[in-house]
């Protein structure tokens, strides 16, 4: 029997500078969106007399969570040019091939240390759902998010793009509520993948966290969807 350093491992360049810039803007994004979205929910007092400016000033913390809303927006136009001219971007989850399904719960059975190992993928179909379940989220939030913004000027451009959302869900408040608790789901997403991340490189040792760095993964077997690159 080989030993764990006798075993061939094959190198494969799967993402593009597109798709890890888009991943560590996103990153930050997310993060400084959540914390700006729960101080604009539930502000913290200020203490000294208005009108002042302080780091905590509303008016501040709203242009922050406004700026990285942008920024965010427009590093997934990033994200869909790298999905086009790169195909191991291509990360949406294949539900038109019958074997995704099966495969969805052998992989989720391992995570769920009900089973060993699971078959090598460079990207397997449960995390290529969760990652398709993330960008619904966060079409989620861009239009609740839009439609919210537009609002403060009722009869602007940015209403007459987005002010339908807010009729479609039964209001603005209702658009709160939906872009408030959407947060928190993206948030369980964040955790999730971070344990997957993290155990996958403790337990199978391909480069599951540097590849977001490099672009490369390192793997012993030859993966079901090498063909992807081809």
């Amino acid at each position: 029997m080989k030993s764990v350093t006798e075993v061939k491992r094959k190198e494969y360049y799967i993402f593009s500078p597109f798709l890890r810039i888009f991943h560590w803007i996103m990153v930050v994004s997310i993060a400084v969106l959540f914390v700006t979205g729960l101080l604009i929910t539930k502000p913290i007092n200020v203490t000294t007399t208005e009108p002042t400016y302080t780091i905590m000033s509303m008016d501040l913390v709203r242009d922050i969570h406004f700026l990285f809303a942008f920024i965010l927006c427009a590093s997934l136009i990033l994200r869909v040019y790298g999905f086009i001219i790169n195909k191991g971007d291509r990360l949406f989850p294949r539900v038109w091939e019958g074997h995704f399904y099966e495969e969805t719960v052998d992989v989720s059975l391992h995570y769920m240390l009900l089973k060993s190992h699971h078959a090598p993928f460079l990207r397997n179909p449960l995390a290529r759902m969760s990652y398709a379940g993330l960008y619904a989220m966060l079409a989620a939030e861009i239009f609740t998010g839009f439609a919210m913004y537009c609002m403060a000027n009722p009869t602007g451009t940015g209403a007459a793009l987005f002010g339908w959302v807010n009729i479609i869900v039964g209001g603005e408040m209702m658009s709160h509520y939906i872009h408030h608790y959407v947060a928190w789901f993206i948030m369980l997403f964040v955790i999730g993948h971070v344990y997957m991340a993290v155990r996958a490189d403790f337990m199978e040792g391909e480069g599951e966290i540097s590849s977001m760095f490099s672009g490369k993964k390192v793997l012993p077997h030859t993966p079901k969807d090498a063909n992807e690159l081809d």
